[in-house]
């Protein structure tokens, strides 16, 4: 599904606000009992966890430093920090000179993700890591 750009951008700038909001209630909060996070709906429900659990604490390590235990919680919260400190600026970038270079960066990997050498890679990434995220108890 591609997406015009002005829904993109909307989607992306939205995420990302949502995303320092919750950021801000679970690092203000300490964690809970248990120095655990209990936002994952999926385990909540399978108790399985899904693989992005550890993800927000992934992020609230990386953000004091904490780059080794980012990595462990899990990999994905570095594509989570780095989507989240780059789209907003992106955005207003593109907003202010009037041009579409987030948007043409959106396609080109839209279409780059959708070889199968390159999607089948990384679906057995996301796999592997879900994997992991089931053996460490998450």
């Amino acid at each position: 599904m591609t997406l015009n750009r002005n829904k993109l951008y909307w989607i992306l700038f939205t995420a990302c606000t949502v995303g320092y909001v919750w950021i801000y209630f679970i690092s203000e909060k300490q964690f809970t009992e248990n120095n655990q996070i209990n936002g994952c709906l999926i385990k909540h429900f399978t108790n399985i966890p899904c693989p992005s659990c550890g993800s927000s604490r992934s992020v609230i390590s990386l953000l004091n430093g904490d780059f080794i235990v980012a990595l462990n919680f899990n990999p994905i919260g570095y594509i989570i920090v780095l989507t989240m400190l780059v789209a907003p600026v992106w955005i207003i970038m593109d907003t202010i000179t009037k041009t579409n270079s987030l948007f043409n960066f959106y396609l080109k990997t839209e279409n780059y993700l959708k070889k199968l050498k390159v999607a089948i890679p990384l679906i057995l990434i996301i796999i592997m890591n879900w994997i992991w995220n089931i053996t460490k108890g998450l």
